[in-house]
């Protein structure tokens, strides 16, 4: 049993007024699946206040058996055929300007769920043509055409989590490799040049300090362009657990090392997630990509926290 006390700076926030209950019931109204619900995720009701939400595509079950994810990993259905048309009319009604799209990993699949995510993009687009779009994919199994045929939809920002260390994927990560993951965003990089590349991170897992920067380095090698780096938090005894809460200083010197090592966009704090304020991050990081168009810049550029 994990002993660890929860730290004062970990405490959520609930917001006031009833804006997030109405965006709830939109979502449950079409019966789709949010990471931010399946994922547990602590911002939740923060997004959910302000009208957005992460919509996860092809759940809520996934193929693969990752310690740390609380996503349900029993019930793996077919794509359902109605849930692009269903997340577009649901967009539509949040009144969204920044979309991000995720999915669960889907390994029974040929395409990893690839041609599932275009038809989603497609159906949104008819509704809103002018609309960015984030994608946070899976590693689609190393599928590169897959990945070719998700670029096509000229996604804003192309995201997929490296989550933790490489000597920690077997113990967090058992069916996934490192190597795929940043091959997969090295790809992005060489498929399609003007796509923003971004990854996550989860800190609290065993990890060491040198290991967080050796990642950070792999990740600007592969030629990833944001960054956003989060306290892990363990959904159940059953999963991985928090090894240490790390105190947010901690997490602005990564932000810090993060920036000198060249990424354009950084969040780091302790309940940063991979597509929390990603509009904001977006915009400000295409700002200075302008401005400093080369991915391996190593000057200290952009702060969100």
């Amino acid at each position: 049993m994990n002993t660890l006390v929860k730290p004062e700076w970990l405490r959520i926030k609930v917001p006031s007024g009833n804006n997030h209950s109405k965006t709830i019931e939109r979502i449950k109204k079409k019966a789709l699946c949010t990471v931010c619900v399946e994922a547990q995720c602590p911002n939740q009701l923060e997004c959910f206040h302000k009208g957005t939400a992460t919509f996860m595509l092809l759940g809520p079950g996934c193929t693969r058996g990752c310690t740390f994810c609380a996503v349900d990993k029993q019930h793996v259905a077919q794509p359902d055929p109605m849930e692009p048309d269903l997340i577009a009319d649901a967009v539509c009604e949040l009144g969204t300007q920044y979309c991000v799209l995720t999915m669960v990993t889907r390994d029974d699949l040929c395409d990893g769920g690839a041609s599932h995510l275009r038809h989603t993009v497609k159906a949104i687009r008819r509704r809103r043509p002018a609309i960015r779009i984030e994608l946070l994919i899976s590693d689609l199994s190393g599928n590169w055409d897959a990945l070719t045929s998700v670029l096509q939809m000229n996604p804003a920002v192309l995201n997929h989590n490296i989550e933790t260390v490489k000597r920690l994927y077997a113990l967090v990560r058992p069916q996934a490799l490192y190597s795929r993951s940043l091959s997969l965003i090295e790809k992005i990089s060489h498929i399609s040049p003007t796509t923003i590349t971004k990854s996550g991170m989860m800190l609290g897992l065993g990890e060491s300090r040198e290991e967080v920067f050796e990642t950070m380095d792999d990740l600007r090698k592969s030629g990833c362009q944001i960054l956003t780096i989060g306290q892990y938090l363990a959904p159940s005894e059953k999963h991985h657990p928090v090894i240490r809460y790390i105190h947010p200083d901690e997490f602005e010197d990564y932000r810090i090392e993060a920036l000198r090592r060249g990424f354009i966009g950084v969040a780091s704090g302790p309940f940063v997630r991979s597509s929390y304020q990603a509009e904001k991050l977006y915009i400000q990081s295409v700002a200075l990509k302008k401005d400093r168009p080369s991915k391996f810049s190593i000057a200290p550029l952009y702060t969100l926290y």
